[in-house]
């Protein structure tokens, strides 16, 4: 899949600040309920046991449930995400809006 491939060649890049872990959702069905997880691929941020949320301009501020394409996207978020985690806010906002609204 497009998003494993750019999640396996981003973790040396960002492995000084976030670690990316792969779970099978299948084994565990207490996190499906708790976090709404459904999609084929989901991207979640925690920080010291806490979820992070994410504003993307999509409307769902829990996590990114679709393919990232490009490999600096991602560092660009996975940073933002951990700089908002350090000062302490439970909700980031993304470096780029991803609304239906604006063509990239």
């Amino acid at each position: 899949m497009q998003m494993d491939e750019v999640l396996a060649s981003v973790a040396e890049t960002i492995k000084n600040f976030a670690v990316i872990y792969l779970v099978d959702i299948t084994e565990v069905p207490d996190f499906n309920t708790m976090y709404e997880l459904y999609d084929p691929s989901t991207v979640m941020f925690f920080f010291r046991n806490k979820h992070i949320m994410i504003d993307l301009g999509t409307g769902n501020n829990n996590k990114i449930n679709w393919a990232l394409k490009d490999k600096q996207e991602f560092i660009d978020i996975v940073e933002t995400v951990y700089r908002g985690a350090r000062k302490g806010r439970g909700l980031v906002i993304a470096p780029k809006d991803y609304s239906t609204k604006y063509r990239y």
